[in-house]
């Protein structure tokens, strides 16, 4: 038996999980789950990381104290894009800015004034969203400057978690890669667009690959929490690229949609995919494991319905009663785009989504079924319109879906992608981006030999639910209208 333990650190939660691995099969056992809620600091949004690296090293010490399991090993992934500013002497000049925060609000037009949006997007092979690391640095610099005149080192959220529990700074190959700062293919630093922004790339760190080791618990750290100075392992650092390891397929011809509170879909290559309709969709070229890239497109997910709960009290309406609720509907009463600005980041989610259909002569949602509905059925048929994406730039056919993630455990929403697709949609792990962070580490320790283990693992450890399409012809109806409606 090996053990080792995941930090998985999402954009609305977090969770600490370990993993037993008997060489055939990996256990999961929870050791603890925390809130991760975006800060207000006066008119900008930060993350809590004092809050964050808190809920890691107690979590690592109950691990230790209340489960008697000794990790061999830890490994952390967390969301995309956002980081960190450290200066000289190691400390954060500031919590780190949200990536839902509005100073990035025409950063892009800007940005594109001095460097080309098809230069940028050939350098780096990355969809562009505002959210970017790119677009955020050049907000820091512009509203901001004496943030980065402090500056020393940025370091990617879990490089810089990997900084606080080791004091070694890597930039992790898989999160580097969404930031629209370096370039894929080459695997350097875009000096170009640090130079025009006027922030000195020296910030950036040296690259490190997953499946190394970072470095060792510091010695605080390795008392304090009982675990002794185990190596800290760059896994997948972005949480999507940790899942995508984790998905249970064999052969070439499926996707992958990694559903949370964001949606990513896609399909695993071996080199980028970067050419003039892949910059026209809008499709970006992320890191992978062992070598590979995900070509994708990033879709607002169940974002849209985690800020509508917030309004309605989670602990008062269940999710299988909002199901329900929404099950009762009309169908295709209204329907909305997830991606829409409106989404980002409202005061009330549930008036966005009544705003929007008002502005597009749709009917307004009246009640909370409508309101599940409208969301359940949009994120469908979006899952529709970028699949067709897909299939035109994808060099294998694509033959059926991978659903992972939490939102693999909505069978709901799976019903509706497998409808909107008409293909089957395979459910399963939830937990795939913990399964993949574990498992990577076992290949770092060389407990087991290669990502098609890591997969060979996967399929003996989970059972999956598959999908198939029903009332397709009323979906294909509903997707020409939502194509029209958009423009899309």
């Amino acid at each position: 038996m090996n053990t080792y333990l995941a930090f998985d650190i999402g954009a609305t939660s977090g969770r600490a999980i370990a993993g037993i691995l008997d060489g055939e099969k990996i256990k999961l056992e929870e050791i603890s789950r925390f809130k991760n809620d975006i800060v207000c600091a006066g008119d900008n949004f930060h993350w809590n990381f004092a809050d964050i690296f808190n809920n890691l090293r107690n979590a690592l010490k109950t691990c230790v104290d209340s489960y008697k399991i000794f990790p061999e090993s830890i490994g952390i992934d967390t969301w995309g894009v956002d980081f960190g500013l450290v200066d000289a002497g190691g400390a954060l000049v500031c919590d780190p800015f949200a990536y839902r925060d509005p100073h990035t609000n025409g950063m892009m037009d800007e940005l594109f004034k001095l460097v080309p949006r098809k230069t940028v997007y050939e350098l780096t092979g990355i969809q562009i969203m505002q959210i970017n690391s790119l677009f955020q640095l050049l907000a820091i610099q512009k509203f901001n400057p004496q943030i980065i005149e402090k500056a020393h080192s940025l370091l990617f959220m879990p490089d810089l978690l990997n900084y606080t529990f080791t004091g070694v700074k890597k930039a992790e190959f898989t999160i580097s890669t969404t930031s629209q700062l370096l370039n894929p293919a080459n695997k350097q630093w875009v000096s170009k667009f640090f130079d025009t922004i006027g922030v000195p790339v020296s910030i950036m760190q040296e690259l490190i690959m997953p499946g190394n080791v970072v470095g060792t618990l510091t010695e605080a750290i390795a008392s304090e929490t009982g675990a002794g100075r185990i190596p800290v392992v760059a896994v997948g650092s972005h949480d999507t690229a940790s899942a995508i390891i984790a998905v249970p397929a064999k052969g070439k011809n499926w996707a992958y949609l990694s559903s949370g509170t964001w949606s990513l879909m896609g399909v695993e290559l071996q080199n980028p995919l970067i050419n003039s309709d892949s910059e026209a969709m809008n499709f970006t070229n992320e890191g992978g494991i062992g070598g590979t890239f995900r070509f994708l497109k990033n879709i607002t997910g169940l974002w849209l319905l985690e800020q509508c709960r917030k309004e309605w009290d989670n602990a008062v309406i269940s999710h299988e009663k909002l199901i329900e609720m929404a099950d009762a509907q009309e169908p295709f009463r209204s329907v909305v785009d997830p991606d829409d600005h409106d989404f980002m980041n409202p005061a009330s989610m549930v008036k966005a989504i009544g705003d929007y259909c008002s502005r597009t002569q749709q009917k307004v949602p009246e009640n909370t079924g409508q309101i599940v509905r409208c969301i359940f059925e949009s994120l469908a048929l979006k899952y529709r319109y970028t699949m067709e994406q897909l299939k035109k730039l994808a060099p294998n056919t694509i033959e059926k879906l991978h659903i992972i993630g939490g939102g693999s455990k909505n069978e709901y929403l799976c019903q509706f992608a497998a409808n909107a697709l008409g293909m089957p949609v395979i459910a399963g792990p939830a937990e795939g981006t913990a399964m993949g962070n574990l498992l990577v580490q076992a290949m770092a320790l060389g407990h087991i030999s290669s990502v098609d283990n890591i997969r060979e693992i996967v399929n003996n450890s989970v059972e999956t639910k598959t999908f198939l399409p029903q009332e397709t012809s009323q979906w294909d109806k509903a997707c020409e209208q939502y194509k029209s409606m958009f423009n899309v």
